[in-house]
């Protein structure tokens, strides 16, 4: 059976995989098609759990809700599985809930009863090798023939159709006396576990689920679900614990990364411009027009009614460093005409007034590249519109802010310095 990650495997498991027409303004779409099914699927007598797969292009992700209960004994792990898959039963926003732990085939368990095998005469090895022949039968020689190694293999002569016809197997000691199979052990039929699974070191099934059209979202519907493991099972499952992946794990390494990847941005941006200014101080007044940038984004998102993603995260942080070329064009402009012995005030509205135009220009260029896709005109696209947007909507805010705040910072920070410069020149 495959999923989004691995596939399954065992006699148990059975899969129907259906295609569909090419997407037309008159067809279904997957989602819908599925919705519709289920409720005739789900009523079906016989399978143990049915769940629907809508196969997506891309890596593999795993299922919204991805929960490893991991533990030690695995008796426990089941059950608390179990309770687990019930208390996600009863939100009616999750559906198509399974875990990975395959189920494995029934198998024979024969206990020696120690007591019974020596009273009758008999070794637990005369017990085991017993049963040995009498079932997969033994290897007790090699030869060689044409070359080819052959093994001599000894077991019953007629195979055992039946379990009962396997435990009345009368066995014979060295006296003669015949015991019975089933006198010397304790038989038991049971299904076997078809796979143990480990997770950081401990015994671990991960218990999955989707999240129906219209439900919650990701970090919501998993918080609820572990606040009512907290309040209902976490006292009655001491020795286990919860370990929460899936979308949520990969929304919170993304969260990270992002995080890393913002701080060393702004790190090695403040490394050059303080490299190209000589200063200290001036690479922060030209980051200062980062926060203008996320106060448009906001602005933005909100106007648009697009969900902050992490794709929009990723343009944040592209926008970072867009925001801040107003900025250095306006400062380097400033610094030019103070070095050229200008008065502060007048190297600050210098730079403001001649500066002004291609500002507006630069950021006008992206901003047209960038707007037809921020909008949708030449097509709607859900990943890619919002982060468009969140660039224009920034880009927009930065630049009319920058305009204005910049140089009032440059006058105010620059003051000591043109003193200075001052006092040089007389």
């Amino acid at each position: 059976m495959f999923t989004q990650t691995e596939p399954y495997f065992g006699d148990h498991y059975g899969q129907v995989l259906v295609g569909l027409l090419p997407k037309t303004a008159t067809n279904r779409d997957v989602d819908e098609l599925m919705e519709t099914i289920r409720p005739t699927l789900s009523d079906v007598v016989g399978p143990q759990n049915i769940s629907f797969l809508r196969m997506a292009g891309g890596p593999p992700t795993s299922k919204p809700i991805s929960i490893k209960v991991r533990g030690d004994d695995y008796d426990e792990i089941r059950s608390a599985a179990n309770s687990l898959k019930a208390l996600l039963a009863e939100q009616d926003a999750i559906i198509d809930i399974g875990d990975d732990a395959g189920a494995g085939t029934y198998t024979l368990s024969l206990v020696p009863k120690f007591t019974a095998i020596a009273e009758a005469g008999f070794s637990p090895s005369d017990i085991s090798r017993a049963v040995t022949l009498l079932v997969d039968g033994e290897i007790v020689a090699d030869m060689q023939h044409q070359g080819e190694k052959l093994s001599v293999r000894v077991k019953a002569p007629q195979p055992l159709a039946e379990i009962d016809e396997l435990l009345n197997v009368r066995l014979t000691n060295s006296l003669g006396e015949a015991y019975p199979l089933s006198a010397l052990v304790t038989a038991t039929r049971e299904q076997s576990i078809g796979n143990v699974r480990h997770y950081n070191f401990r015994r671990a099934i991960t218990v999955e689920a989707d999240i129906a059209a219209g439900g919650p979202d990701t970090v919501s519907a998993n918080n609820q679900v572990l606040a009512a493991w907290d309040a209902r099972y976490k006292a009655v499952y001491p020795n286990i614990d919860l370990d929460t992946s899936g979308e949520l794990d990969d929304i919170q390494e993304s969260i990270d990364s992002i995080g890393v990847l913002f701080l060393f941005g702004i790190g090695l941006m403040y490394l050059i411009l303080g490299t190209q200014f000589a200063s200290y101080w001036q690479p922060l007044m030209i980051l200062a027009t980062v926060p203008m940038a996320f106060t448009g984004v906001i602005a933005g998102l909100f106007v648009t009614q697009n969900p902050m993603s992490l794709y929009t995260l990723y343009g944040v942080v592209a926008l970072a460093g867009i925001a801040v070329n107003s900025a250095i064009v306006l400062i380097s402009a400033a610094n030019e005409r103070l070095a050229m012995g200008m008065s502060l005030l007048h190297a600050t509205l210098y730079a403001a007034r001649r500066r002004v135009v291609p500002v507006v220009i630069t950021s006008l260029t992206t901003i047209a590249g960038l707007f037809s896709l921020a909008t949708g005109l030449g097509g709607h696209s859900l990943i890619w519109g919002p982060v468009a947007a969140a660039i224009v909507s920034g880009l927009i805010f930065s630049t009319v802010l920058t305009l204005i705040m910049v140089p009032l910072m440059y006058r105010q920070s620059m003051r000591r310095v043109a003193k200075r410069a001052e006092l040089l020149n007389r």
